[in-house]
């Protein structure tokens, strides 16, 4: 389902996902909603899943809308994802 290289956008919500797959699609970028990989701890479950090429597009498409995932991670192998990417919540990192 996930190859080596691709990326998985990791939101908070099922909510924010297909609000996030939603965006995306309508940008036409080659995205696909999938179940999370067990690796992956996840609040709803859901992913977005797309290839590296198109990794600006997307972030830069969810930056607009005001909707960033919570992570983004890179399969390294079968069983790794190395997080690449992670939100900062305004609230913590003022405490």
């Amino acid at each position: 389902m996930v190859q080596n290289g691709q990326l998985l956008a990791v939101f908070n919500s099922a909510h924010r996902v297909m609000k996030a797959e939603s965006i995306l699609k309508k940008c036409r970028l080659a995205i696909l909603l999938i179940p999370a990989p067990r690796a992956l701890s996840t609040d709803c479950g859901l992913a977005i899943r797309y290839d590296s090429d198109i990794s600006d597009s997307v972030f830069q498409s969810l930056a607009v809308e005001k909707l960033l995932p919570a992570s983004i991670y890179r399969k390294e192998t079968d069983t790794h994802y190395e997080q690449i990417w992670a939100s900062v919540d305004i609230e913590e990192a003022i405490i």
